[in-house]
């Protein structure tokens, strides 16, 4: 009999979730083993098997504990942590990973620049913030409203789709510039009727705090005076 891991993964191949892929393909060349990323929202680790692979350490954060039981019994994360991303602050301290990546949970955000400015704290300068959200256009709605078969939890879950121009200027506002985007389809069911127009999107955290550094030059200025 197959457990909760098998039975989650399983459906993620079945329905051809090519996520984890798409994001480590735009990080890869900006990562190096014995570096740190944070995994927000892991799940099932799906997300972040690609980059301990790749010879990172994972630290990972979810709302379910069960999802982070099956973390366990993979052995692959450093740390995992109990914690509801809607609420703030995360518990890590600043620039304490290099990294950070998500994969499955931003659909369920209709504002993420809240999430963005925590990853921004926790991410060290010059460091990427690699993601997917479900993508739409000027003009669709952001609502989506995923029936009872699709979702695997028996009742219907509202999503999210995030136009790109708002993506990239919560980035800007939080302290990341855009580095590139990729349009990908994510599959609903293992028949691949039902498409959610997917984006995946790599970022990276300034080096240089502009409102910092300008902040001290003109404290600079008037002590010169």
């Amino acid at each position: 009999m197959k457990d909760s891991t098998d039975s989650y993964d399983d459906e993620a191949r079945a329905t051809g979730w090519h996520g984890p892929a798409v994001v480590f393909g735009l990080a890869f060349k900006y990562i190096e083993p014995g570096q740190t990323i944070l995994d927000l929202g892991i799940g099932t680790g799906l997300g972040s098997e690609l980059f301990e692979k790749a010879g990172l350490r994972v630290v990972g954060v979810d709302v379910s504990e069960e999802m982070l039981d099956i973390c366990r019994k993979k052995g692959f994360a450093t740390r995992l942590v109990l914690h509801d991303l809607t609420t703030t602050p995360y518990p890590f301290d600043d620039n304490s990973c290099d990294h950070a990546v998500s994969t499955g949970v931003f659909q369920f955000f209709r504002n993420l620049e809240p999430v963005f400015k925590e990853t921004r704290r926790i991410v060290r300068p010059g460091g990427i913030f690699v993601f997917v959200a479900g993508d739409r256009r000027k003009d669709e709605s952001a609502e989506v409203v995923v029936d009872a078969d699709h979702t695997g939890t028996g009742f219907p879950v509202t999503m999210f789709r995030h136009d790109f121009r708002e993506v990239a200027g919560w980035l800007g506002n939080s302290g990341f510039f855009l580095i590139d985007t990729l349009e990908f389809t994510v599959w609903m069911d293992r028949e691949r009727v039902k498409r959610f127009p997917a984006r995946a999107y790599i970022a990276r955290k300034k080096k240089i705090d502009t409102v910092r550094r300008e902040t001290e030059s003109a404290l600079n200025t008037g002590i010169s005076r």
